[in-house]
């Protein structure tokens, strides 16, 4: 059985829209386990899930749209789906939409990195987030690019081959001059 990252809600927790309603207290158990996590949907544990990590990096508690709040509902989303694609890992539209996920995410965290350093380290150690950076410069290696550059370094060894006796009679006039 693999592991989920819901599996830390109390299964006693109520939904999402029944905690504040206060007849909830008075009514018996069997309703209760029906508006409790125990009987609740994938979703709707999504949901409070969700709404956990949002709170723990909310600036206010009218913020909704910061870029912390953001990332912190990616992050739940892709949690999801790499839990999804333990049990199904042939589902190759599902593994493209979390890919998609992980690269907003990371342009997100990218931009309050350059811009609210504080905000950042906060943000990836509330929701448990390894930022690598990105490379300083990449290229996509293609086949023709990979002879081309062996046919320049091929050339390069050629001609350093054709400057060699030049350069060692430069080398030996340096050493005449330096003991004269």
């Amino acid at each position: 059985d693999i592991p989920s990252h819901l599996d830390d809600l109390p299964p006693t927790m109520l939904k999402k829209g029944y905690a504040d309603v206060p007849v909830v207290n008075s009514v018996d158990d069997v309703v209760k386990r029906l508006l409790s996590l125990e009987m609740a949907s994938q979703k709707e544990k999504m949901k409070i899930k969700t709404q956990q990590l949002v709170e723990k990096v909310r600036r206010s508690p009218n913020d909704n749209g910061s870029f912390e709040v953001q990332v912190a509902m990616l992050t739940a989303k892709i949690r999801t789906y790499e839990e999804h694609l333990q049990k199904h890992p042939k589902d190759k539209s599902n593994r493209r939409h979390m890919l998609m996920d992980i690269d907003y995410r990371k342009k997100l965290l990218g931009y309050l990195r350059r811009v609210r350093y504080d905000i950042f380290e906060n943000t990836c150690k509330q929701l448990n987030i390894q930022y690598s950076l990105p490379p300083a410069y990449s290229r996509r290696v293609t086949k023709r690019w990979l002879v081309k550059k062996a046919f320049c370094q091929r050339v390069f060894q050629e001609v350093q081959k054709l400057k060699a006796p030049e350069r060692l009679k430069q080398r030996q006039e340096w050493r005449a001059r330096a003991r004269a």
